[in-house]
């Protein structure tokens, strides 16, 4: 097995490209170690010390890593755990896999949450997961647009670039009532 990597925007975090298929669909974020139980993949590389978060794509995995480490001592490590995992069988999560995604709301989506959720989908979150991330939607009142940054998107020091001339730019131009995006923790 050989798997790749790739620098992020973030600079305390590596996207690790295994070749195989990490989820069938969704994404899932593990901001710590408290939050891996069902996945023995995140517990496997939150057991290598200095890791501060595991985001789990398609095709990807993202791993953050704590200030004081460096990328030379941590990734030999992660790229055995990755691997041990690859090779043991086991699944990426375990039992029914809680599909990340849009916040989901009491009754209908409004027309403008819908042009916002499918902007998100089609434009914006495909480029993230370019980046080892996932930006979803949290919510829309009085002009605002919330969205929860996942992976290595999450603390990215270009994070708030992307948000205010990339993503507030784009659902400004396709849907005028957006007035500002903000970030949700």
């Amino acid at each position: 097995m050989f798997i790749q990597t790739e620098t992020t925007p973030n600079p305390a975090t590596l996207k690790f490209l295994p070749g195989e298929i990490v989820l069938d669909n969704g994404t899932a974020d593990f901001p710590a170690t408290e939050t891996a139980a069902k996945s023995p993949l995140a517990r496997r590389i939150f057991a290598v010390g200095g890791v501060t978060g595991v985001f789990l794509g398609r095709d990807f995995v993202t791993v953050t890593k704590a200030d004081d480490q460096p990328w030379d001592h941590l990734k030999p490590s992660i790229l055995g755990a990755i691997m041990e995992h690859f090779q043991s069988g086991a699944p990426a999560i375990e039992g029914a896999a809680e599909q990340s995604g849009h916040a989901s709301h009491d009754g209908p989506d409004s027309d403008i949450v819908v042009q916002i959720k499918e902007l998100l989908d089609t434009r914006v979150r495909p480029a993230v997961a370019q980046d080892g991330g996932d930006i979803t939607f949290h919510g829309f009142d009085r002009g605002v647009v919330y969205l929860h940054m996942q992976g290595a998107c999450a603390g990215c020091p270009s994070s708030t670039l992307t948000l205010k001339m990339g993503i507030e730019n784009l659902l400004r131009h396709y849907i005028p009532e957006v007035v500002e995006v903000r970030p949700v923790a």
